[in-house]
C-alpha cells in the first residue's frame, strides 16, 4: 500500500485520493445501456441470453419455486441455519424499532397535520451472486421489506453453474417466507425489474449492492423509468482510522476483510502514528496469503492506500472527504471524535468492533452508500421500504384561524383561485 503524509497533500491530490470507481470513458456505460435495451425488447429472451453469456449456464426457466427452494435447503447444516438464525433475529429487533408512528401536530387551533407510513407496494431485491455468495444481503433486504409490509418482494440472484442459487440463500429466502427467487444477475436483473419481462413483475423501487455494472444500472434506471432505487451501493470499501492505542493485527484484518470482495474494493487506513501505518503493512503481508481469496484481495490492497496525519483531528478532514461507505475508529479516545463525523455509511467503534460484525449479525444494515454517496445517502433501512404521507384535517375554527394568511399568500402569488377555496369556506 503506498502512504502519503496528509500535511504534503494538496487539495487537488485529495480530490483525486477520494475519487474512485469512476468511469470516465463511459465504457461501463455503454455497456449497460445496451443489456438495459436488450432486456427491455426482449424481456425473458433476453435474459437467457445473459445467463449463457455471463454465468455461463443454459437455463431451462428463469427462477427457483418455494419446492426447489425447500430442497436445495436440505443442505444446509445446523451451525449454519442457527448463525443465520441468529443475525436474523438481531437485524430484525434493530429494525424493528424504525417502524414508528407519529404523533399529530396542531399547529394551530383547528389545524392537525400528521404524517402515516404506506409500504411500498412492490419491491426488487437484487441479491449479488459473482466471486461471492451473500445470503446476508438477502437478510439484510429481505428483513426491513418484511416489517414494512410490502405487498411483493421479487428477488433475483445470479445463477450457479447448476442452473440453482446457493444452498444457504434457499434457506433465507425460506426464513423470510419467500417462495420464489428470479435466476438472474448483474445489470439484466436490474433491467428486468425495472421494465418488467414475460416472467419478473416490473417493481416501484429497487434495492440491492453490486459491482460497477450493477450500480451504473440502478442510476440509468433511476432517470430513465418510473422505478426508484435505495441509492448507488456499488463496490465496498473501508476506512479505519488509528492512532497509537491501535492494533495493528486488528487494522490488517479489518482492511482484508473489505479487500476480499472484489478487486475493485477499497481499503485505506488513515493514522496518527507511522509506527502504527509500518506494523499494519507487516500484518497484511503475514494475513494475506492465508486467505482463500488472497488473489482479490491483493488486487484490491494494491489499489488502496495509507495517509499519515498529525493527529485525529486531521484524520477525520480526511474522513469527512472520503465520506467511506464503513468507517472504523480504532482508537480507545472514539468517543471524543465522534461528534465531528459528517460523512459515513456506518461507523464501528472502537478496538473490538470489526466491520464485520455489521456485516453479517449485530443488527444495522450492512448495504450502504458507496463512492462518496454518503455524503447524502443513508444506509437501508425500514424508512427506505415506506413512503410517508401527510395528512391535514381542518375544522371550521381552523379555516377561520388559517384563512386570512393562506388568502394573502395565494394572491401574493397572483394565484386567485387558490385564495377563493379559501374564501369560499369561510362565506358558508
Amino acid at each position: 500500500m503506498k502512504t502519503y503524509n496528509y500535511s504534503d497533500l494538496s487539495t487537488a491530490d485529495i480530490q483525486k485520493l477520494v475519487q474512485r470507481n469512476v468511469d470516465p470513458a463511459n465504457e461501463i456505460r455503454t455497456i449497460v445501456e445496451e443489456v438495459i435495451d436488450h432486456v427491455q425488447r426482449n424481456g425473458d429472451s433476453a435474459l437467457y441470453d445473459y445467463a449463457s453469456k455471463f454465468d455461463k449456464v443454459e437455463l431451462s426457466k428463469l427462477y427457483l419455486d418455494k419446492a426447489e427452494l425447500e430442497e436445495l435447503a436440505t443442505s444446509v447444516s445446523s451451525d449454519q441455519k442457527a448463525a443465520l438464525e441468529t443475525a436474523y433475529n438481531n437485524i430484525y429487533k434493530f429494525h424493528q424499532t424504525q417502524l414508528k408512528t407519529e404523533d399529530k401536530v396542531e399547529t394551530m387551533p383547528g389545524v392537525t397535520c400528521w404524517r402515516e407510513l404506506r409500504p411500498i407496494e412492490k419491491v426488487g431485491l437484487y441479491i449479488p451472486g459473482g466471486t461471492a455468495v451473500l445470503p446476508s444481503t438477502f437478510l439484510m433486504l429481505g428483513i426491513p421489506a418484511r416489517i414494512a409490509g410490502c405487498h411483493e418482494i421479487v428477488v433475483c440472484s445470479p445463477p450457479q453453474k447448476n442452473g440453482k442459487v446457493n444452498a444457504v440463500i434457499a434457506y433465507v429466502a425460506l426464513l423470510l417466507g419467500i417462495d420464489k427467487i428470479y435466476l438472474a444477475g448483474g445489470s439484466q436483473a436490474i433491467a428486468a425489474m425495472a421494465y418488467g419481462t414475460e416472467s419478473i413483475t416490473k417493481v416501484d423501487k429497487i434495492f440491492g449492492p453490486g459491482n460497477q455494472f450493477v450500480t451504473k444500472a440502478k442510476t440509468i434506471i433511476q432517470s430513465t423509468t418510473t422505478t426508484a432505487i435505495d441509492m448507488p451501493a456499488g463496490p465496498s470499501e473501508v476506512l479505519v482510522i488509528a492512532d497509537e492505542t491501535a492494533n495493528p493485527t486488528f487494522i490488517a484484518a479489518d482492511l482484508l476483510a473489505q479487500a476480499e470482495h472484489g478487486i475493485d474494493s477499497q481499503s485505506v487506513l488513515v493514522c496518527t502514528s507511522v509506527k502504527i501505518a509500518e506494523e499494519t503493512v507487516i500484518e497484511l503481508e503475514k494475513q494475506l496469503p492465508r486467505l482463500p481469496r488472497a488473489e482479490i484481495a491483493k488486487l484490491a490492497i494494491d489499489n488502496s492506500y495509507i495517509i499519515v496525519t498529525s493527529n485525529l483531528s486531521e484524520a477525520m478532514q480526511f474522513n469527512n472527504q472520503y465520506a467511506p461507505e464503513h468507517l472504523i475508529l480504532a482508537t480507545e479516545s472514539w468517543q471524543q471524535i465522534t461528534g465531528s463525523i459528517i460523512n459515513a455509511g456506518s461507523v464501528f467503534l472502537g478496538n473490538l468492533t470489526p466491520e464485520s460484525a455489521g456485516d453479517y449479525a449485530s443488527g444495522t444494515n450492512h448495504t450502504l452508500p458507496t463512492s462518496s454517496y454518503a455524503r447524502a445517502y443513508s444506509g437501508v433501512s425500514v424508512d427506505s421500504f415506506v413512503k410517508k404521507i401527510t395528512f391535514q384535517h381542518i375544522t371550521r375554527e381552523g379555516i377561520n384561524n388559517i384563512g386570512p394568511t393562506v388568502q394573502t399568500l395565494a394572491e401574493l402569488e397572483g394565484l386567485h383561485a387558490h385564495a377563493n377555496a379559501v374564501t369560499v369556506r369561510n362565506n358558508n
